[in-house]
């Protein structure tokens, strides 16, 4: 019987490796449960600006080949499972190879010191993944959880800027890319963006990273705001 060859998997469409991936037992399982989160991500990347990230849904190689980015999520309405997360903030440090959509990221969590033990565990179930809804699609991106801690997470967000404070690990700023009317600054509206449909154009002011052996800078680099309405199951 002739062996069947099979694709290399780089020369699959990304929708084929991530169904490939999705089917390898050894992957993080969702254990679906009940939660939400209302409030904003912000981030900024390695991306010269704009990411291309956001209208390819990731299938469009990041600018510089690769996507080194911290993420900032101030959650103002919350719960897991009956535990109240409103008012805490989140800090993510996100290492991806390649396209955005084709996974292996590496990510580190700082989880708001003043969480309390339920709501330190929902929160790394809801970034993982395994909580399962909006993040399900986290047990097939995210390879390699590089560390999980509690920190003083400051998140300031003030008109057109934001910024986010954890020690000396990550000290970012961003601002929003103005537009014709000034009151308004450049977006792109009904997306099908994994943070959610509108997206709002930024670039990093002041932007550093030093922890897990990762120093990067991003200022000057692609950054976005985005409203988020995230629960599970879904």
């Amino acid at each position: 019987m002739a062996k069947k060859e099979r694709a290399p998997s780089d020369k699959l469409p990304i929708s084929q490796r991530i169904d490939q991936r999705m089917d390898n037992p050894k992957r993080r399982k969702m254990q679906p449960t009940e939660w939400a989160i209302k409030g904003e991500l912000f981030l900024n990347c390695s991306c010269e600006v704009f990411c291309p990230c956001v209208v390819s849904l990731g299938a469009h190689p990041p600018t510089e080949g690769h996507c080194h980015a911290w993420m900032a999520i101030a959650i103002d309405e919350g719960h897991f499972e009956g535990e109240d997360l409103s008012g805490l903030n989140v800090g993510l440090l996100v290492d991806i190879p390649g396209r955005m959509g084709e996974g292996n990221w590496r990510v580190a969590a700082y989880v708001d010191e003043r969480a309390t033990q339920k709501a330190y565990n929902g929160i790394l179930k809801i970034f993982s993944g395994a909580a399962g809804g909006t993040t399900g699609l986290f047990t097939f991106l995210v390879s390699e959880i590089i560390g999980a801690e509690r920190e003083k997470v400051e998140i300031i967000r003030d008109g057109s800027k934001r910024a986010i404070m954890i020690g000396r690990k990550i000290q970012g700023e961003i601002e929003t890319v103005g537009g014709a009317d000034p009151d308004h600054p450049v977006m792109i509206t009904n997306s099908k963006y994994w943070m959610g449909p509108d997206i709002i154009a930024a670039k990093g002011v002041k932007s550093k990273v030093r922890d897990y052996g990762r120093v990067w800078d991003f200022g000057g680099k692609s950054a976005e705001i985005c409203p988020i309405d995230w629960s599970g199951p879904r």
